[in-house]
This record gives structure tokens, sequence and C-alpha cells, in this order.
């Protein structure tokens, strides 16, 4: 098989003595949490203490600075935001370059395009360190069994050294290119799709919930025919919650998918291709974070558009 249709899928092989994880986000932490259970040894730093307290009750060793947490660490495994925070957990006073030994490997598994991505890895490797493009999907609840999908770009050789753990959090490991970027390009067309399925499953839910219709119903009876997708399975629940009051799970912030299509919008425009969905389903998400709800789970977008709606 090629290397672009590349796909494998196992256990733990050969695993590293320490895995060091930066970032115990909504992702981050039941990747760690998963690693334990693997048979990892799994040292990790977050902002948050209180993520920190919560990986530590399931066997995972804090430390106070990204830089602690990579001491003695052959695998790096980055769970952020955005760029700039990428950029602080590697390249800070306190980040994971001051301790990283050369050979090591930084496996970024956060969506903050393919420039950031290239930019980080031109850096590390000046300190021959090697970085592993493989951005995550499939959500927490995939995240912690070990189900998610890993789509990578990374020379052959950096591969080989973060296969144990990628192989351990992911059921289809599918090389998207032997370039640093190459894994952050997939999973942007596969942003753009959950980016529009999201807005979609929102649109369709405030209508029934206008028109008065049982939502667990819409649901179910929706997922079982033609319009179903992951989204809606996946966020349909917490919408529904969001549409009849009340507080669902924060699962996924809705900074997050927006931050996405915006990158989304950028390579785009970048490759000159209409994508005029994508851009409404974007429009959304701005709206929602104008509102004042970035922080919030990215469900919410069910409200904005009862909200609107009803103002109108």
């Amino acid at each position: 098989m090629s290397a672009a249709g590349q796909t494998t899928a196992g256990g733990v092989k050969d695993a590293p003595a320490t895995v060091a994880v930066l970032g115990l986000g909504a992702m981050g932490l039941p990747m760690a949490t998963h690693l334990v259970r693997s048979g990892f040894e799994v040292t990790a730093f977050d902002v948050s203490a209180a993520r920190l307290e919560l990986a530590e009750q399931d066997g995972v060793h804090p430390a106070t600075t990204a830089a602690q947490a990579c001491e003695g660490a052959s695998v790096v495994l980055v769970g952020v935001r955005d760029a700039a925070q990428l950029e602080a957990a590697l390249f800070a006073q306190d980040g994971a370059t001051q301790t990283l030994a050369a050979g090591s490997v930084v496996v970024l598994t956060s969506t903050v395009g393919a420039e950031p991505a290239q930019a980080a890895a031109e850096r590390l490797a000046a300190q021959d360190i090697h970085l592993v493009d493989a951005p995550v999907s499939g959500g927490p609840v995939r995240a912690g069994t070990g189900d998610l999908l890993i789509m990578v770009g990374a020379p052959s050789a950096a591969l080989d050294r973060g296969r144990p753990v990628l192989e351990a959090l992911a059921s289809r490991l599918t090389v998207a290119g032997e370039r640093v970027g190459d894994g952050q390009l997939l999973k942007t067309v596969n942003q753009l799709l959950c980016g529009v399925h999201t807005a979609a499953a929102a649109e369709a839910l405030a209508l029934a919930h206008a028109l008065g219709l049982d939502l667990d119903a819409t649901i179910e009876v929706l997922g079982a025919g033609a319009a179903a997708s992951f989204m809606l399975a996946d966020r349909g629940p917490r919408m529904a919650q969001q549409l009849m009051d009340q507080q669902p799970e924060l699962r996924s912030r809705l900074d997050v998918i927006s931050k996405d299509m915006g990158i989304v919008a950028h390579l785009a425009r970048t490759a000159k291709v209409a994508t005029p969905v994508a851009a409404a389903a974007e429009q959304v998400y701005l709206l929602a974070e104008a509102a004042g709800l970035s922080d919030q789970d990215d469900s919410v977008v069910a409200t904005t558009l009862r909200r609107r709606g009803s103002d109108a």
C-alpha cells in the first residue's frame, strides 16, 4: 500500500520508559490516562491544577512545568488548543525544549495548521528533536479507549520513534505523507466536514425544537436514516440539553471548532478553492463567540440559533 494510504493498528510495542503529555484538555486527559492503562509511564503538565489532579488519580505523574514533565521522556505528546499554546509548550522559558534530549520525538496531536507545525519542526530539528505531525479525531470518549483516527505527516524515521504511542491511541493510523504538515492538511479537510455537520445538526434541532417536536425522538429518527452523521450522534444529545435550558457536560469547546474552521478558511483561500458551506458554518461559530460563549461546549450553537430566531 502507498504511504498516503498506509494504515496500521495494534498494541504497544517497545514502549518507551516515559511519555510526557503536555496539555490535559478534553482530549489530552483521556489520552494520558489511556496510555497509563496501556503500560506506559506517563508524566504530564497542564496549566490547570484541577486537570492535573484528575490525571494523577488515574496514575499520571504531575509536573509543575512542561520542562519538568519532559525530563527523561523520549516521546512527548502535545495536546494544545492552538499555535500560540504550542509555542509556549515547546519553546517558552520553562518549555519542553529546555529538557528534551537529542533524538527524542514530539507527537503533535492538535489541529494548529500546517505552517505552525512545520515551523515548530524546523526549530526542534536544530536540537535534533523530531516532530511527528499527528492530529487526532474521534472525541474524548474514543481517546480514552484507544479508538482514535490519527492522521500522520512525518518522515518514516520520526514516525517509527513515535509509533508505539500512536498505535496505543489509534484504531486507525493513516500516514497522509512524509512531510510534517501533511497530517494537518488532512485533518483540516476532516474539520471542514465536522464543522459543517455540527452546524447543520444545530440548525435541524433548533428547527425541531421551534416546531414543538420531541428532541430525543427526533435525534433517534434522524440517526437511523440518511440524515445520520457522527456529529449528530455525538453533539445531538448535548444540543437537545442546551435547547431545553439544561447544562451539558463540557466536551468540545466552542472556540476550538471556531479556530479549526478559521484554519479551513485560510487553507481554502490559499488553495483558491471555494468553500461557501464551510464559510457559512464558520459564521455560526463566530456568532456564538461574539455572544460570549467561547468557553462553552460547541453544542451551544443550537441555542444561539434558537435565540436569533426568536429575536427576529
